[in-house]
């Protein structure tokens, strides 16, 4: 996963023919600082907003907080570290570290695309099978706990091989493959397959169904406010989550294709720009970490004003009630002693002004309805 600058795994080149003039590692450090600053900063916040508001506390939004600490570890620990090894050609940071270094992105991204996985599936129970029982906060802890240990099995012979060699000039941080001829190419596209092919297609074939279910057809003579609020927070729900899942494809998928031409012809290694193709589409890989705190707040409200009260000492940054609303534990109230009031976007603008409670409220249509909403 982090070979040398010359896209080989190989310690066999001892000349560094990848010689860079400053100018042009001045604006690749400048575009590799600038991925790490967003990802780590922007999912953080993610994190706390989630963490710190109890109406946040959703099955959606635990696999996002995975999604989103998954995201802020890989930046953190492997963006630059990554830049400098691929453009300098000499590993500086010892033996434990190349270990860790080579380990880790596979797992921060089996971890990051199978929870969106887990959220394309848990969407599907929820919009195509509504009736039946939802994840708890247990199972979803457990998916999770699921999720980061297939990651560390997949990602552990990276770790068991990785290893360092000193030669005159350049020390390495290589995969010391048993079958060096072989066994990378093929451990690439295994993990291509599992942590790409695979997930992408699960996740194209659920939101393909989901999709149909919710733009393709409505309730026939259901126009009530109720239900058209709940499938409009529906969709935008599912419309958020097709933007992250094609976002994260699209940064990987050079990645991979680069790989993997590399690993049919190993000829283009030395092919006099291959460098700046391999700095490029590690960026672009890299960059992935980055997107996902900017689409929550483009496309959700609740984490749109979770932003805001974090940057709410900004001079340009006004936290509105509504904004304060959509923050607060208030999504249900008592009405009756058999039922529940939800209160919808119409309803908390209400209370806003009026300050009444539960002046609008409906009946709640079912758990699996009102989970919905809170994705």
């Amino acid at each position: 996963m982090a070979p040398g600058p010359d896209g080989s795994n190989s310690s066999r080149v001892l000349a560094n023919q990848f010689v860079q003039p400053a100018w042009r590692i001045a604006l690749w450090s400048m575009a590799y600082i600038t991925v790490l600053a967003v990802a780590v900063f922007g999912n953080l916040i993610v994190i706390w907003i989630i963490l710190a508001q109890k109406r946040m506390r959703t099955v959606t939004n635990y696999f996002l907080l995975n999604l989103a600490f998954s995201d802020a570890s890989m930046a953190a620990f492997n963006t630059l570290i990554n830049f400098i090894y691929a453009a300098h050609g000499e590993w500086y940071f010892g033996e434990v570290y190349c270990k860790f270094h080579n380990f880790f992105p596979v797992t921060a991204v089996f971890a990051s695309i199978y929870s969106m996985t887990a959220i394309a599936l848990d969407r599907y129970m929820a919009i195509i099978h509504p009736l039946k029982p939802r994840l708890s906060a247990k199972a979803t802890i457990g998916i999770i706990f699921c999720i980061w240990s297939l990651a560390v099995v997949l990602a552990f012979p990276l770790c068991y091989f990785s290893t360092t060699r000193i030669l005159p000039g350049r020390t390495f941080c290589y995969v010391a493959w048993p079958r060096v001829a072989d066994d990378p190419f093929m451990y690439h596209i295994i993990v291509t397959v599992l942590v790409y092919v695979l997930p992408l297609a699960v996740m194209g074939v659920t939101y393909t169904i989901i999709g149909v279910s919710l733009w393709g057809s409505e309730v026939p003579g259901d126009s009530s406010e109720n239900y058209q609020a709940q499938l409009a927070a529906k969709r935008k729900v599912v419309k958020m989550m097709i933007i992250v899942v094609v976002t994260f494809a699209l940064c990987w998928l050079p990645y991979h294709v680069y790989f993997i031409l590399t690993g049919l012809n190993k000829r283009l290694v030395k092919w006099k720009y291959i460098q700046q193709v391999y700095l490029s589409v590690l960026w672009l890989a890299m960059s992935s970490t980055m997107y996902n705190p900017i689409i929550y707040c483009c496309l959700n409200g609740r984490f749109r004003a979770g932003f805001k009260q974090v940057f709410r000492w900004c001079p340009f940054v006004r936290m509105s009630s509504y904004d304060e609303l959509e923050l607060q534990n208030t999504r249900l109230r008592p009405c009756h002693q058999s039922s529940m009031c939800t209160l919808t976007r119409v309803d908390t603008s209400i209370l806003s002004k009026n300050k009444s409670i539960c002046s609008r409220g409906n009946r709640s249509k079912g758990n699996s309805e009102q989970n919905d909403k809170d994705g």
